[in-house]
């Protein structure tokens, strides 16, 4: 398949020679276009750059001047959750197209004095005062206004039905309180900074603004105001475009509030008030007391053993529990016996996903509210009984749901360690792309669209209740090696996050790639199958796949009844970030997604 680049420069120069004849001509200078790979390396793979290495402190996230403010607070003497406080407030004015503080957050902790892992869960619920009969009623109302179609399933992907309470500034100030050596004044001073005066807006970023307004305009009827969001994000109606300053001073004077107030600012205080009344406003269901209500959660993370190492997840109502399904699976055969881009290898590991996603359709949900047989589900006698539904040489043929989890890794994730071992893996998002489309009034951010993900259907596990936290896609991963950790990692982007740290643990495991190169290397994504919310049946869904797996690959995996389809856009396979530390040198190796704008700084 040609690249993008090559596509490009055939275009030019069919534009350039159209009509033109070259009898008794010559032409110096000009080229035609061709197939163009990559560069030789001296060592490694030729596909993949060199991992960074340092010693002092590490930030891993998906814009570079985000990593920059987190090695400044390391450097001030803050700790690993000051820094990963601090990216994260960057990133959500920086990469409000995958993040922001009307969203909700998880992380995973490695803590060296205790020398613990600990999980939060800054998930946030649905509004206490709207039943479901009532949310059933409002489908109905848009049906009829023909807001949305007659034949639409499931909760409205934008507008204020789909919004629960924002998590994320509660998950801040939950941790900052555990383990913060910095004022949280001194850990927000230069995101404040940067939104008052602006920053160069990055590419990968760029078209995603770009992507996120023509979606907005595509679902215009479901949201309630768009004038916010237009001011905001989209001045003019054009979005801000790769290199443009970037400015967000209402998300300035937000920063501040938490800077000086605290975290009560957001849930009781200046900020909620002016939620709160935008909520009254535009006719939503949440409320203050709904935002003065909202805890989040210290919750265990689980561990499955894979060839040496210990990926541990956090438990639902999140999607993390389904990688751990899927290497229980994949236990059951040697995909050491497997070239790494053989069909066989992708063979297992899909199937093992379909089969995760099927236990977790039928069962993932608030655990306040629903019974989940986890122990059942992560045990190594139900992980046989499923590996033996899978044939060597065709698919299973499933009753499956086919349901999109999320668009193209419309979340962020990022990770920071610092110089006592310290290890952050935080994950955040405001689900799909930038959220609902709603903007509260000179806040500076978008509340978060997650609602969506509950179910309507009578009997499920996630059914929609007043007060619960919805299914959830994001999921940060910890990696331990024996009883020492090794690495704090995560790949961002709805359904790809269970199959992707399924796929960096098996090359990094399984084939020895450094942490770069197990980022870098070609993804799969199968889309379709089953998930905790509603859908329509279908037989089996489609199978992405980049470009760098090989035809053969691909021909024998359409052979077996998987539906291929090679994409070269990038968006679909997620993004990923990842920090190690050797115990006994603490030298730390970082890497960074490809396919996104970010990088690795350390020092």
């Amino acid at each position: 398949m040609k690249n993008r680049l090559t596509r490009w420069l055939a275009t030019i120069s069919t534009t350039l020679f159209a009509g033109m004849t070259f009898t008794g001509m010559a032409f110096t200078g000009m080229v035609m276009a061709q197939e163009l790979g990559p560069g030789a390396r001296p060592v490694g793979a030729d596909w993949s750059r060199s991992p960074v290495m340092s010693v002092n402190g590490m930030a891993a996230t998906a814009q570079p001047l985000a990593s920059n403010i987190a090695i400044d607070v390391l450097q001030a003497g803050g700790s690993a959750v000051d820094a990963a406080v601090a990216a994260n407030a960057a990133l959500g004015l920086m990469e409000p197209t995958g993040n922001g503080i009307g969203g909700d957050l998880f992380a995973i902790v490695w803590d060296p004095k205790t020398k613990q892992l600990y999980g939060y869960n800054g998930s946030g619920r649905a509004p206490m005062g709207r039943s479901l009969d009532e949310l059933r009623e409002a489908i109905a109302a848009m049906k009829a206004q023909g807001k949305i179609p007659e034949d639409y399933v499931g909760i409205p992907s934008h507008g204020s039905l789909s919004v629960t309470v924002p998590g994320a500034v509660d998950g801040w100030f939950a941790l900052h309180e555990r383990w913060g050596r910095l004022p949280m004044s001194d850990v927000l001073a230069a995101p404040i900074e940067y939104a008052r005066n602006g920053f160069p807006l990055s590419p990968v970023i760029a078209a995603g603004f770009e992507g996120n307004r023509k979606r907005f305009e595509s679902v215009a009827a479901m949201i309630e105001e768009q004038a916010n969001a237009t001011k905001t994000y989209f001045p003019g109606n054009v979005a801000p475009k790769a290199g443009d300053i970037f400015r967000n001073p209402d998300l300035a004077r937000t920063f501040t509030a938490l800077a000086t107030e605290g975290r009560s600012a957001f849930y009781e205080g200046s900020v909620a008030q002016a939620m709160a009344d935008y909520f009254k406003a535009i006719g939503a269901d949440l409320t203050l007391d709904d935002l003065k209500a909202h805890r989040g959660e210290w919750v265990e993370p689980r561990g499955v053993e894979y060839h040496g190492y210990t990926l541990y997840e956090l438990p639902p109502n999140g999607q993390g529990f389904a990688a751990l399904m899927m290497l229980n699976i994949l236990k059951q055969i040697d995909l050491r016996e497997f070239e790494r881009g053989s069909a066989d290898i992708f063979h297992y590991m899909v199937e093992a996903k379909r089969l995760a996603f099927e236990s977790m359709a039928g069962t993932f949900a608030d655990p306040d509210f629903a019974e989940m047989p986890i122990d059942e589900l992560l045990s190594e006698d139900y992980a046989k009984r499923q590996f033996a539904r899978i044939r060597p040489n065709t698919v299973i043929e499933p009753d499956y749901l086919a349901v999109p989890l999320e668009g193209e890794g419309d979340t962020t994730y990022l990770t920071v360690v610092d110089g006592d071992g310290m290890m952050v893996s935080l994950i955040q998002s405001n689900y799909r792309g930038m959220g609902s489309g709603l903007v509260p009034t000179g806040l500076g951010f978008m509340l978060q669209d997650r609602g969506e993900l509950f179910s309507l259907e009578d009997g499920h596990p996630n059914i929609y209740a007043p007060g619960k936290r919805p299914f959830h896609t994001i999921i940060p991963a910890f990696l331990m090696k024996g009883d020492q950790p090794f690495m704090s990692y995560g790949l961002m982007g709805g359904g790809m996050q269970p199959q992707g740290h399924v796929q960096v643990l098996v090359n990094i495991a399984d084939f020895g790639m450094n942490l770069q190169e197990a980022g870098d290397a070609a993804r799969f994504l199968h889309d379709g199958g089953s998930s905790p919310d509603e859908g329509v049946a279908t037989d089996y869904g489609t199978l992405f796949v980049e470009p760098g797996v090989p035809a053969k690959t691909v021909d024998a995996l359409r052979v077996r009844g998987h539906k291929v389809k090679v994409d070269d856009t990038a968006g679909k396979f997620g993004g990923y970030q990842a920090i190690s530390r050797d115990p006994k040198t603490g030298v730390l190796t970082g890497a960074t997604e490809m396919r996104k704008d970010g990088t690795v700084v350390g020092y």
